[in-house]
């Protein structure tokens, strides 16, 4: 398996397919799950000559099961690591949910020349919490009941997630796909439970407003309109507005899982994206 290692001694697995001279895409999961959760955009744009990077991020998947540093903080410090490590240069970012969170406070942060453009797919920004500046977001309680439900039988809660409102297979007419569900409790279960409770407050509590001001790059914001998991009004219709060089698109519809059940029509609209060369 291919790892770094950080400066605190974490191990990082990651993936690194594809031509090396290849236009870098780099790619961030969300809670709790695996760079796994990105098999259909890898081999797509690897298809298509990219080079594609993902990571489980540290206490998931086959990182190591941290039980400190399970912060927005570490988290973006831990990418750019591995960017260093791998020396990618004019990498286009994609993250979803909490990847997105990652993704934003990474390009933020990152060193000139190291980042094209960045894609948001579903993503906590600009916070999920409800606060005084965005009343609209969701109350402590949801939070704290996905603390409980996982502390209490995580191998439960992670069936019903998927099974649920992730992907929107409780609506009236889904199509279920029994192969997505496994698959999310399979990457969840690979993971460290310490991580995924601490990570709980990553997600909801991280505040990105000064780090979406921050980012000039091009930003591409993407999210289904039935996102029963990071609402849409709440988070996208809020972060384009932070955006210098954001452009927003959402899909009625949808779910919050919808690069995953209409890969199709996400990965066409981020290769167009990606190939514009007049965003800059």
């Amino acid at each position: 398996m291919s790892t770094i290692i950080t400066s605190d001694g974490v191990s990082i697995f990651y993936k690194d397919w594809g031509p090396k001279d290849g236009q870098p895409i780099m790619f961030h999961h969300g809670w709790p799950l695996s760079a796994d959760d990105w098999d259909n955009q890898m081999l797509f744009y690897l298809g298509k000559r990219f080079r594609v990077i993902a990571h489980d991020r540290r206490g998931h998947g086959r990182s190591d099961q941290t039980d400190t540093g399970n912060d927005m903080d570490t988290y973006a410090a831990d990418v750019a690591a591995l960017v260093r490590e791998l020396d990618l240069r004019n990498v286009v970012h994609v993250g979803h949910s909490t990847g997105g969170g990652e993704v934003i406070r990474y390009v933020a942060r990152s060193e000139p020349g190291r980042v094209a453009k960045a894609g948001l797919i579903g993503a906590v920004t600009p916070i999920m919490l409800a606060t005084d500046r965005y009343p609209g977001g969701l109350p402590m309680s949801v939070f704290d009941g996905f603390r409980d439900a996982l502390s209490r039988n995580r191998a439960q809660f992670f069936l019903d997630v998927p099974s649920g409102p992730f992907y929107g297979f409780n609506r009236d007419g889904a199509e279920i796909s029994e192969g997505l569900i496994r698959n999310w409790w399979r990457q969840g279960m690979s993971g460290g439970a310490k991580a995924h409770y601490d990570c709980v407050a990553a997600f909801s509590e991280t505040d990105f407003t000064d780090d979406l001001k921050a980012v000039s790059v091009p930003v591409l914001v993407l999210h289904g309109e039935d996102d029963q998991v990071v609402p849409v009004d709440a988070s996208a219709r809020e972060a384009i507005k932070l955006l210098s060089n954001g452009t927003l698109k959402t899909y009625p519809g949808l779910s919050h899982g919808l690069f995953a059940t209409h890969p199709d029509i996400i990965n066409a609209d981020l290769l167009a994206f990606i190939e514009q060369r007049d965003h800059a």
